[in-house]
């Protein structure tokens, strides 16, 4: 708490909460005077019943003091961000520490985000808030973004340079405090090339835009260093999934259905609770309360809304954005996300079973993906999935996913090489096969010639061109053409929509699958291609497609092996 109170804290429950900041927001929504969503519901609920419970003491001296910084703003704090300032940085436990010490504000664009984020980075670098360099950065995957909240507060510096420089130095660089020598900084850049200071607060902006947690870690390790460390996430929803964010609202869920305790985490959420909701505009304030108040976004939100009705497969930012409901590019996605979220679950025991494998690549400079594919009406599709990344890829530098991380999780191979020879994934395949039953290999026609020989050499020999099936021959080597792929893709659509595949917990596999796309393909058909070209893959998702291909190679008998038999000459008599 603020080392230079001279008050002192009363903490008690709170059966009934008084401060107007806090309990201005509760009435609203519990009232109905604001339409909310149901998480923002469940927010007031949880808040009223730590407040009940917990010995807790709102500094409101120090929240009318940072109020008081409204002065140099060219804004005023609507009640929903009164009630955020108030928890977030007022509240405080019996031990002295902040209750809610982590805020994620998930709001919908146009809400003012980045200004609150600016409101509040002022108030903690100031002497309001009595800790001596408690310094704050401001964090975003692009510099653009980073400076958002900081060139806010550099232009209200500069446009009374006379009045503020009795208090602060300022550059482009960094906004200091001379009385507590507290900075300003943003940060954003490879997380390898980062460390993470001593800062008292980390902001990080547009967390959507974030694929996982490495540069997040990074600028979050020095927190603690400090007294009262503060992080606050503000972020509208974005297309990335499976990332920090998703990871973020799965949490705040939990929390709010009481599944577990807070952990000083409070999430501050607004958006559409479903998408039919969007049709009757007096819903938008669910997923942004400004609209009742700022007549020039609310008409700008009206035109975007008939554009999206018009076309909203090409306009699905609209909902992901400004109502905080993601959308799938419909037109082209494989399978929605909650069907990727299905399909990792557990495996079970596969051992001994029979399967087909998938192979499939592009160049062996590149990522090649692999997969086992079991099947039987009682279980479903099973998928043991395998992939190989050489590092020396054009498109190394492109990929945000954590592929160490996968390697780590034993998903993924990364070969410090040219390439990833085919006798790599051949010795794969021959592993497998000493645990599993690989009846056949699927690979795409034009990929088996440098696959061929490897292949071979552990006993999946391909017949050549023009070369007949032996009668009792077992087949070995599935060749998929483009057909075979337009064949199977109802089948794979209905297995997703089903739930019938399960892959168990595989990111790659998720993030592989989520980058392809259909494509149409004469006579209503559909075929797969990639929706980012370098960043992603669709490597080991596509090596499924090529399992599906020959899975059912599975429903025939297998071949029994013959062996040779001496016959005698016959015997007259």
């Amino acid at each position: 708490m603020p080392a230079n109170k001279a008050h002192h804290p009363r903490f008690s429950t709170h059966k009934e909460i008084k401060v107007p900041e806090i309990a201005t927001w509760l009435k609203k929504v519990e009232g109905g005077e604001i339409i909310a969503c149901q998480e923002m519901h469940q927010l007031c609920s949880l808040v009223r019943r730590v407040f009940a419970e917990e010995k807790l003491w709102v500094d409101t001296t120090l929240l009318a003091k940072y109020l008081d910084y409204q002065k140099y703003f060219p804004f005023k704090l609507a009640d929903d961000e009164r009630f955020m300032l108030a928890l977030w940085l007022c509240t405080f436990r019996a031990d002295g520490m902040p209750r809610f010490p982590d805020l994620l504000a998930l709001v919908g664009r146009g809400f003012g985000k980045n200004g609150f984020a600016s409101f509040c980075a002022f108030c903690l670098l100031s002497k309001t808030n009595g800790i001596d360099k408690y310094n704050v950065d401001l964090c975003a995957t692009t510099e653009d973004q980073a400076r958002t909240s900081y060139d806010e507060i550099w232009n209200i510096l500069e446009d009374d340079k006379a009045f503020f420089k009795r208090g602060f130095d300022w550059n482009k660089v960094e906004i200091t405090n001379k009385s507590t020598k507290s900075g300003l900084r943003y940060r954003t850049g490879n997380a390898n090339s980062k460390d993470g200071g001593r800062p008292g607060a980390v902001f990080f902006d547009e967390i959507h835009a974030y694929t996982d947690w490495s540069l997040l870690n990074v600028f979050t390790t020095g927190l603690g260093k400090k007294q009262d460390p503060r992080r606050l996430y503000i972020t509208t929803d974005g297309e990335v999934r499976d990332g920090p964010l998703d990871d973020l609202k799965k949490k705040a869920g939990a929390i709010l259905r009481g599944e577990m305790p807070d952990g000083g985490f409070l999430p501050f959420i607004c958006k559409l609770d479903a998408e039919s909701e969007v049709h009757d505009e007096t819903n938008w304030p669910k997923a942004n309360p400004r609209v009742l108040t700022n007549p020039v976004l609310l008409d700008q939100m009206r035109r975007e809304y008939a554009d999206y009705k018009l076309q909203p497969l090409k306009n699905v930012s609209f909902m992901t954005k400004r109502m905080n409901l993601p959308q799938e590019r419909k037109d082209v996605a494989v399978t929605a996300w909650e069907n990727l979220e299905a399909a990792s679950r557990d495996v079970g025991d596969l051992e001994g079973l029979p399967c087909v494998c998938g192979i499939d690549y592009a160049k062996t400079t590149d990522m090649i993906g692999a997969c086992l594919l079991f099947h039987d009406e009682e279980m479903g599709y099973r998928v043991l999935s395998h992939a190989w990344f050489c590092d020396h890829s054009c498109d190394a530098e492109a990929i945000k996913a954590p592929l160490d991380e996968w390697e780590r999780m034993g998903l993924l191979t990364i070969v410090h090489d040219v390439e990833v020879s085919p006798e790599t994934i051949a010795a794969w395949v021959e592993r497998m096969s000493q645990v599993y039953d690989i009846r056949c290999v699927s690979l795409d026609n034009y990929r088996i010639t440098l696959m061929k020989k490897a292949l071979a050499e552990v006993g999946f020999k391909a017949r050549e061109r023009g070369e007949k099936k032996v009668e009792g021959e077992e087949q070995r080597v599935w060749l998929t053409r483009p057909s075979d792929i337009m064949r199977v893709q109802p089948v794979i659509d209905s297995a997703f929509a089903t739930h019938a595949i399960a892959w168990g917990d595989n990111p790659l596999m998720r993030w592989a699958t989520n980058n392809a796309k259909l494509v149409p393909a004469p006579h209503d058909n559909f075929t797969y291609g990639k929706i980012e070209p370098h960043g992603r893959k669709t490597d080991p998702f596509m090596a499924l497609v090529a399992a599906f291909a020959a899975v059912d190679k599975l429903d025939e008998p297998k071949q029994a092996t013959v062996e040779s038999v001496d016959f005698i000459m016959p015997i007259s008599f």
